[in-house]
């Protein structure tokens, strides 16, 4: 098990996964070993980045044959992995939330969605997806008797602010927000807010950008 002394930055953890789950490609393919430059160019950066991520979680290898492709799969889950399963809830269970069940049921990671909320009594007293669904008002309770130490939010928008309460009650440690509604936690709680509408708008502006560039340059 690697031990570090430095907060890695946050760009690089979410490389480090990149990397992994290319890695992982590679290995089931029969890939043993690959360049950084390959690796690099299979994510769009420079092979420099790729030796400067590897050397700051402190690995280094006989780069003539390149990586050992289960090697650094190994160091790089070390990393990132917590040394038991973490548990995760969903809390909403429309059309977004199911389908983040259906991505992440099946896949390798030490990250387990183990329960999931929501206030229709369609859903609640449910079974979706081999995910058992709850009532929020059972929320606090479940999350202990589960061992929960994460969720998810895919509630609708407006009932976002209102989970901050009950998460913080709860005693999660960290929340993925799907929800347009940035969410605010007191310092101990790790939030990331992926709106996925300011990201997809982000995306359309720089081909709009780019288009517009080449009809001029046309011009």
């Amino acid at each position: 098990m690697a031990t570090l002394t430095n907060t890695i930055p946050e760009k690089t953890i979410e490389r480090l996964s990149e990397y992994r789950r290319t890695l992982l490609a590679c290995h089931k393919q029969g890939i043993t070993h690959i360049f950084s430059h390959v690796l690099a160019g299979i994510h769009g950066i420079t092979a420099v980045q790729v030796r400067r991520d590897l050397m700051l979680i402190g690995f280094s290898s006989d780069t003539k044959k390149g990586y050992d492709v289960p090697v650094l799969i190994e160091y790089i889950s070390s990393i990132l992995d917590s040394q038991t399963p973490m548990n995760i809830a969903i809390i909403g269970m429309g059309h977004l939330g199911q389908a983040i069940t259906k991505y992440f049921n099946g896949k390798r990671l030490k990250l387990k969605i183990t329960a999931a909320f929501d206030i229709d009594p369609a859903k609640v007293g449910q079974t979706i997806d081999g995910i058992p669904c709850y009532h929020m008002d059972s929320f606090e309770r479940t999350v202990e008797e589960r061992d929960i130490s994460l969720v998810i939010v895919s509630s609708p928008t407006k009932v976002a602010p209102s989970l901050v309460l009950p998460i913080i009650n709860a005693g999660i440690k960290g929340v993925l927000n799907f929800t347009s509604t940035p969410l605010n936690f007191p310092q101990g709680i790790v939030v990331e807010n992926y709106d996925i509408t300011t990201l997809l708008e982000k995306v359309a502006y720089f081909v709009k950008e780019n288009e517009e560039g080449a009809g001029s340059n046309n011009g």
